[in-house]
């Protein structure tokens, strides 16, 4: 297995097909070709979802959080020559659990791993983990079918 370290924004969109809204990752700190991956994400205050996600009390939507496991995942598994270049769709998610909010500023950590790849059928489940100022945040298991 390849470990790499450090890949930029320019870098990630090279590798996943997602952007501006969406694209809800910002650097990969590591990843182990392969087996893992860890990612950072700055949830911006300026992001119109706060206006309505509560006024007064904003915390990021739980489901932006799924969608930054998913997207985690995807750098993952796009790195990987026999996918790369396919799209990631999300197909399931699983056993997800939230245990700390995610506010406006805060820098979240994800960390994802392949847990079962059906590789004849190009579908993958990743554990990932969530981490808000070193402490867990959410846990869940995503699969991704690649096409």
């Amino acid at each position: 297995m390849m470990k790499k370290t450090a890949l930029s924004q320019a870098e990630i969109k090279s590798i996943i097909p997602h952007r501006e809204p969406m694209l809800l990752i910002d650097e990969v700190e590591e990843i182990i070709e392969g087996s893992s991956i860890k990612a950072k994400f700055f949830v911006d205050p300026v992001r119109e979802i706060f206006k309505g996600h509560f006024p007064g009390e904003p915390v990021l939507p739980g489901v932006y959080t799924v969608e930054c496991m998913a997207q985690a995942s995807d750098i993952l598994l796009l790195s990987m020559e026999r996918y790369a270049g396919k799209i990631p769709y999300f197909i399931g998610i699983d056993k997800v659990k939230f245990m700390k909010k995610i506010e406006p500023g805060d820098t979240i950590e994800i960390h994802s791993n392949i847990l079962n790849e059906k590789a004849d059928k190009a579908i993958v489940t990743c554990c990932s983990k969530v981490f808000n100022k070193g402490e867990l945040a959410a846990t869940g298991e995503v699969t991704l079918a690649m096409r």
